[in-house]
């Protein structure tokens, strides 16, 4: 199965899951009310988000009236995330994020990818496009999980339960140090990257990255 196939199958079935109330912003990480808030990214004019899924962070900056564009490649995901955002200046494209990147006319203050795109696209490759569209002064912002020691790199994956007709999926996993060079090599200014402990500090943490384009 295709890496769409995979998306779709995520979107409706093993990531839909019973909207929670989104009156606030819930966090970066897999944590409720955990890590940094929305004003990570400064006072952004437009934010472009990276597989945003249903919308969930997008809707609470379209809520103060900033234009928002979001990229899926699941159909099911649009499709909450167009209801989430009605009425509001928002744009939901379906399409590979590579390919949107390199065609877009657009630029933005902000791209966010909340354990979205960024963590399931080769970095060489998309690191550069979205420097590209980010307007001077603009943030990038990415979570997602932390790379296991000793395993970095693209790592394919058989989500689901093993079973039946096989399902792939790859991700790029780093260190922070890792993600600094790279970024830095794709011509970012400052960079950020940590791994944010979980509020249990046994438990997993957050891979968290900030970068910010050069004026």
């Amino acid at each position: 199965m295709t890496q769409q196939g995979y998306w779709d199958k995520y979107a409706e079935g093993w990531g839909v899951y019973p909207w929670p109330d989104d009156s606030k912003f819930r966090g970066w990480t897999q944590y409720e009310d955990h890590g940094p808030g929305l004003d990570i990214v400064g006072t952004p004019k437009s934010v472009l988000e990276l597989g945003c899924g249903d919308a969930k962070e997008l809707v609470h900056f379209a809520r103060q009236g900033i234009p928002v564009t979001g990229i899926d490649l699941a159909p099911a995901h649009l499709e909450k995330a167009r209801e989430r955002c009605e009425g509001m200046d928002a744009c939901f494209v379906q399409q590979d994020v590579t390919e949107f990147l390199a065609t877009t006319k657009n630029t933005f203050d902000a791209v966010i990818s909340r354990f979205g795109a960024v963590w399931f696209t080769n970095p060489r490759e998309l690191l550069p496009l979205i420097r590209a569209v980010l307007n001077p002064g603009g943030t990038l912002l990415f979570t997602h999980g932390p790379a296991v020691e000793g395993c970095y790199g693209p790592q394919g994956m058989y989500p689901g339960a093993l079973r039946g007709r096989p399902i792939t999926v790859r991700r790029w996993s780093y260190t922070p140090e890792m993600w600094e060079e790279m970024l830095l090599d794709a011509g970012f200014g400052h960079v950020q990257a940590q791994v944010l402990p979980a509020p249990d500090p046994l438990d997993l943490g957050t891979l968290l990255v900030v970068a910010r384009a050069g004026g």
